[in-house]
């Protein structure tokens, strides 16, 4: 089945619910961790549904009924999280022609929303190997970059209506928020979804975490970014999409609690947690894989959540991008040389290792020296993990019931692209979305050990 099998049918712009008494809405300013994904494209994450049927104590609504609730609910959450309604405005410094700063204008210019058919069925979307290839036409956006959000929406989603159930595709300007933010946002626009607000003068409806959207500086006070350019399109890279396998690996909570109880017991402690312990596991399992030589330098690349770290913590709440890449680097022989643990507690101490004062300094590096990031920088001999099992993806129910799946759209993948997701049944179940060659992907499937510790996922009725 062919991309061409997805019809959009509608498309509309979602401003956020204002009342006339209401204040305009703020200037909202980037921070460096914000800034330097302006030239990565925009992030995609979405998700399965299916259809609600009476035995399940659901009403089965018309479409034009979920669509309206969905548009409706989606201007009130806006409200709460006024610059993914605005777009991006990129100014000369008074000082420097050759220099410029960007910031997010909370202009209510509104959020895109997509109405979308497809002939093909919840089923027949999981029961492929590999992600199923009609799934990226499930996202808008495609190739949006995020400086392009000077013109585009910052957010926007497409409903693409299956047979029997519904797909929620949507991308976001990374360069606005990163994954905790995203998931909280998804959140908050599913718990007002479900609520039967009253079309006519309703109030703004309260969300039980509302998002905290001023940014973090580390003196306290606004310090916009000075960006060593005054066209940031000049410096968008055009690459080729490599030709990538994308399929989940599902890990159930008792291979998880082995994965972990191994490495610390090889490693005799107790601190190897079980990200740590895992991310162990693919990069060995990867390397072994690609059959590298034994002298090449390799790394196993994540990111590491800020908002615990700095000294006082942020709120979990904090709504933009405050995640740092961090990586641990090694030659492939030597890691296929030692054991998980030993991996393992490389990446332990990559992760122990990042405090307030590491937070802080690499902040202040970059205000004086500013760097972005390309995929075409990142290598394929490596592994880079982001996503996390703790973002709350099976709570999001905009009244249908629970998500049948997560997808993510084709932006932004790589060779060795890892991305968590928490298992459907929870308990700490783990699915991991892998990128490689073809070549590689199957010395993978056909590696005993590292095909010993997956399963399939808990079948869905």
């Amino acid at each position: 089945m062919t991309v061409s099998a997805v019809r959009q049918l509608s498309t509309s712009t979602i401003r956020p619910l204002r009342k006339l008494e209401q204040a305009p809405p703020q200037r909202c300013e980037l921070t460096p961790w914000d800034v330097s994904l302006l030239f990565l494209r925009y992030n995609q994450r979405g998700l399965l549904f299916h259809k609600p049927h009476p035995s399940d104590g659901q009403d089965e609504k018309p479409i034009t009924i979920i669509i309206d609730r969905l548009k409706h609910s989606l201007s009130h959450v806006l409200a709460h999280f006024s610059p993914l309604a605005g777009r991006l405005v990129f100014g000369n410094n008074a000082s420097s022609s050759s220099s410029s700063h960007v910031f997010i204008d909370c202009n209510d210019a509104g959020a895109e929303f997509i109405h979308a058919v497809a002939d093909i069925g919840v089923a027949h979307v999981l029961t492929t190997i590999d992600v199923h290839p009609i799934v990226e036409s499930f996202f808008p956006l495609n190739g949006a970059v995020n400086c392009d959000g000077i013109s585009l929406p910052l957010f926007a989603v497409q409903l693409t209506e299956l047979t029997d159930g519904f797909f929620v595709g949507c991308s976001f300007n990374h360069a606005v928020a990163d994954g905790t933010s995203f998931w909280h946002f998804l959140s908050s626009w599913s718990e007002i979804c479900r609520i039967n607000i009253s079309r006519e003068n309703e109030p703004l409806v309260n969300i039980s975490r509302p998002p905290v959207v001023q940014r973090w500086f580390p003196s306290g006070k606004l310090s916009p970014v000075s960006l060593p350019f005054s066209n940031p399109h000049e410096f968008i890279e055009t690459v080729s999409r490599p030709l990538l396998r994308d399929r989940f690996f599902h890990f159930t909570p008792k291979s998880i609690a082995r994965l972990k109880a191994k490495a610390n017991e090889e490693g005799k402690t107790n601190k190897i947690s079980a990200f740590q312990a895992l991310s162990a596991h693919m990069w060995r399992s990867v390397t072994r894989a690609r059959n590298l030589p034994a002298d090449e330098i390799i790394s196993c690349g994540f990111s590491i959540d800020n908002r615990s770290r700095l000294e006082p913590p942020l709120s979990r709440d904090y709504f933009g991008n405050c995640v740092q890449g961090k990586r641990a680097t090694v030659r492939a022989g030597e890691l296929l040389a030692h054991d998980l643990a030993w991996a393992a507690w490389l990446v332990y101490r990559t992760v122990v290792e990042h405090n307030d004062a590491v937070v802080r300094s690499t902040y202040d590096a970059w205000a004086k020296a500013p760097f972005f990031i390309y995929l075409s920088k990142m290598d394929n001999v490596s592994v880079v993990i982001g996503g996390s099992p703790r973002f709350d993806v099976y709570g999001v129910d905009f009244g249908w019931g629970r998500p049948v799946s997560v997808r993510s759209g084709g932006e932004n993948k790589l060779d060795g692209k890892i991305s968590l997701f928490p298992g459907r049944e929870g308990g700490g179940s783990v699915d991991l979305e892998l990128c490689l060659a073809p070549a590689v992907m199957c010395a993978l499937e056909s590696d005993d050990e590292f095909m010993d510790t997956v399963s399939s996922p808990p079948r869905i009725l």
